[in-house]
């Protein structure tokens, strides 16, 4: 129980509630940001980066409607890949109807069996080419060592369609056509090739492309199969006419 004195000395005004103070719109927009402007700034900058990687993602970058894949023991001269990549279109479809035709080289440096190759790059290549192989990226192979490539990966078929068994990679001639067997691919424009990065000489670059062969992966698994499908006419696009002289001097 409080006290006399302490009842006292109370004014009768101290006993009445203070009148709460009406804050103005303007006022309360003030605070609110005092409190919270920095929760703004981050989820907005998280945001923008979000809708940033999303836009370019999907509308800005140029999605390949075909992925090809050159393997050998060097890349392919600039001036010849994207030569290269503008003639496989040609005979390609819009496959996921944005408009345009687009194929991509993805190239693998690896030399096969090979004592004077680049550990660091063969290790590189080996490390991309898998990755592509595990997720059927590519789906047509340019290959200047197929019996190397077919011994290492197991991953192409026979050029009648059927797929080759575990123990048949010496039978690698049956899966491939030399470039120079098709006529299509003899008969592009590819022009020539001048030393840039990765090329220090000159040349034709159907020359230098003669050496080397193509062939098309095989599909063991249905989800495999369904990626690979669209690939099937550019690969009879590209091999039609063609008459296999890989077994020969084998």
């Amino acid at each position: 129980m409080a006290s006399y004195r302490y009842e006292r000395d109370i004014d009768p005004k101290d006993l009445k509630p203070r009148k709460q103070r009406q804050y103005s719109r303007k006022e309360r927009w003030a605070n609110w940001w005092d409190y919270n402007l920095k929760w703004v700034l981050i989820f907005g900058i998280a945001g923008a980066f979000v809708a940033y990687c999303f836009i370019g993602q999907y509308f800005l970058t140029t999605h390949p409607d075909y992925n090809v894949a050159v393997v050998s023991p060097h890349y392919l001269p600039e001036a010849t890949v994207t030569a290269l990549q503008q003639q496989l279109a040609a005979y390609g479809e819009d496959c996921n109807g944005d408009g345009k035709v687009v194929v991509k080289l993805n190239q693998y440096t690896m030399a096969f069996n090979s004592e004077d190759s680049d550990a660091y790059l063969d290790m590189a290549g080996t490390t991309k080419l898998s990755t592509d192989i595990q997720s059927s990226l590519s789906s047509i192979f340019i290959l200047y060592d197929p019996a190397g490539f077919q011994q290492t990966t197991g991953t192409l078929r026979y050029l009648d369609g059927h797929l080759p068994k575990s123990d048949a990679d010496s039978d690698w001639w049956n899966m491939v056509y030399r470039w120079t067997d098709c006529p299509v691919l003899t008969g592009m424009e590819l022009g020539s090739y001048t030393s840039d990065a990765v090329q220090s000489a000159s040349g034709d670059s159907q020359q230098l492309l003669a050496d080397y062969y193509i062939g098309i992966r095989g599909a063991w698994l249905k989800e495999s199969a369904s990626l690979l499908e669209n690939s099937e006419p550019l690969w009879a696009s590209l091999t039609a006419g063609a008459v296999s002289t890989a077994g020969e001097g084998h």
